[in-house]
């Protein structure tokens, strides 16, 4: 099946700033806010649009050809209002929400501070939370040899590899390798040097019904923050995906499109 691909440009937060989404697919709405290295067209958004409108919002940044609309943003809370007044713009109402990890956090407080923004949300081992008894690892001070370990239960495994494959094209190489480096560096000026920005103090506010997913072998986010998000949201739960490293719709994709299917119905 043919999924059609859209990108806009919305203009947000009076102006200062267009935040560029990327609709894929028909049917009810979904809004999947994307990790730290940016948006991508993967085989799991190809499942949801099959089911789902799928609008990404990319990270002020984040977004092909337009990488210098960070500087046109001071503070997180900035990105939080502008992404609310884009669902607004484009007469999105109560849509599903997904997040992966940095995403997980930007769904998270989207949802603290506006209050029913969501029909449901699910948050795919998003960051947010400090735990001293296990931190979250930097990634922006972690070596490329490290990261596949970092994200994978298992680095060497089919969808591991294919996620972690680069273009065989050397410019599309670069092209890709300059894009993640940017996109990293991008969204971690707001959550580094410790990604606590006081979301563990606005977790109660969430009213929407969420489900919580952590892949038992995070070795970037322990999945000990399983409990703490679930300890802060009410009406939410959790599903412990085992051998599963912080990228669970890469590394057991089947076993979380049956939570999501258990859990939206």
């Amino acid at each position: 099946m043919t999924i059609e691909q859209v990108d806009l440009a919305i203009p947000a937060y009076g102006g200062a700033l267009d935040i560029h989404v990327t609709r894929l697919g028909a049917g009810p709405a979904l809004v999947y806010f994307h990790p730290a290295d940016g948006f991508n067209v993967d085989p799991f958004v190809l499942d949801l649009a099959e089911r789902y409108t799928v609008y990404a919002p990319h990270f002020p940044g984040t977004a092909p050809g337009d990488p210098y609309a960070i500087h046109a943003v001071r503070s997180l809370w900035e990105v939080v209002v502008a992404y609310q007044e884009v669902l607004s713009s484009l007469g999105i109402e109560r849509p599903v929400a997904i997040g992966q990890s940095f995403g997980g956090m930007m769904a998270a407080e989207l949802a603290a501070t506006f209050s029913g923004i969501f029909e449901r949300m699910v948050l795919l081992d998003p960051i947010g939370l400090w735990n001293d008894d296990y931190p979250v690892v930097n990634w922006t001070a972690a070596s490329p040899a490290d990261m596949p370990a970092l994200l994978f239960h298992d680095p060497g495994a089919p969808g591991a590899l294919a996620a972690l494959a680069l273009p065989d094209d050397h410019e599309e190489m670069i092209e890709s390798l300059s894009r993640a480096d940017w996109s990293i560096g991008c969204t971690a000026r707001f959550i580094w040097p410790i990604p606590d920005k006081g979301l563990a103090r606005r977790l109660h506010r969430i009213t929407t019904p969420t489900l919580v997913v952590w892949g038992e072998n995070d070795r970037l986010c322990p999945v000990g923050y399983a409990d703490d998000f679930v300890a802060g949201i009410p009406h939410s739960t959790k599903v412990i995906i085992p051998q599963c490293g912080h990228i669970p719709q890469v590394e057991r994709r089947l076993e979380l499109h049956a939570a999501l299917a258990k859990f939206l119905g």
